[in-house]
């Protein structure tokens, strides 16, 4: 069961880092400019914000997490609780970012637990 924390820790850093770069870029109401040299360095600038670093930065760490999880587990076995992302973000999306919450959302959510229940176990 220990070695589940893996799995957990890679869930949690995915999560986390794609929900802080929403949370940072909505809360600056920043839009991507037109032209390839105003994209450049508008990416640029965000890189240097230290909440959208510390969502790169979990990034590696999910990854670290992920390597460690792969030493434990088949990668088939492993790789279906990586389909808890997006009902994590989802929730977290609709808790602390304010996103729309559908019964449609909540069913493919459904869904896609019942499918990660089928395939680790089966």
């Amino acid at each position: 069961m220990g070695s589940y924390w893996y799995i957990a820790g890679t869930l949690f850093f995915t999560v986390y880092g794609q929900v802080i770069l929403k949370w940072r870029l909505q809360s600056q109401a920043l839009e991507l400019p037109q032209s390839f040299h105003e994209k450049f360095l508008f990416l640029i600038r965000l890189l240097f914000d230290p909440f959208i670093f510390s969502g790169f930065f979990s990034a590696f760490i999910a990854s670290l997490f992920w390597m460690a999880a792969m030493t434990k587990f088949e990668i088939t076995k492993a790789y279906p609780f990586m389909s808890l992302a997006p009902a994590l973000v989802f929730i977290m999306g609709v808790l602390f970012l304010g996103e729309s919450f559908s019964i449609g959302k909540v069913v493919g959510l459904i869904l896609i637990m019942i499918g990660i229940f089928v395939t680790v176990k089966f």
